[in-house]
C-alpha cells in the first residue's frame, strides 16, 4: 500500500490551482488518502468554497490517480473541516509564495 501511496502523492503533486504556482499538495489541499482493497478515497478541500476552478481540479485529481490507481475506482471527497489555513501549506509553498513567517 505504501508504494501506491506515493504513486498516488505523485500524481496529486502534478495538480494545480492556475491561479497559484504551487501544487495542491504543498499547498496542504489533500487531507486525507486512502487506499483500500476495493477503492481509493481521496479528502480534500480548497482554500475557498466558492473557489471557480473546483471541479475542475477534483476532476484533475480522480484522473491523474486513475493513471496508478491499477483499475480501482477513485473517489475524491470535499470536506472543509477543519478549514484550510495558511499553516497547512508545506514550507516549499510558503517559500514559492512568499509568506514566511513573517509575512503571514
Amino acid at each position: 500500500m505504501t508504494e501506491m501511496r506515493e504513486k498516488i502523492i505523485e500524481e496529486i503533486k502534478k495538480v494545480y490551482d492556475p491561479e497559484i504556482p504551487v501544487n495542491i499538495w504543498d499547498l496542504g489541499l489533500i487531507y486525507d488518502i486512502s487506499v483500500n482493497k476495493d477503492n481509493i478515497v481521496i479528502e480534500m478541500t480548497f482554500t475557498s468554497p466558492t473557489c471557480p476552478m473546483m471541479d475542475d481540479i477534483v476532476n484533475q485529481v480522480k484522473t491523474n490517480i486513475e493513471t496508478v490507481s491499477d483499475g480501482k475506482p477513485v473517489e475524491v471527497k470535499l470536506v472543509w473541516e477543519p478549514a484550510w489555513d495558511l499553516s497547512k501549506m508545506s514550507d516549499a509553498a510558503r517559500i514559492e509564495l512568499d509568506l514566511t513567517e513573517q509575512g503571514w
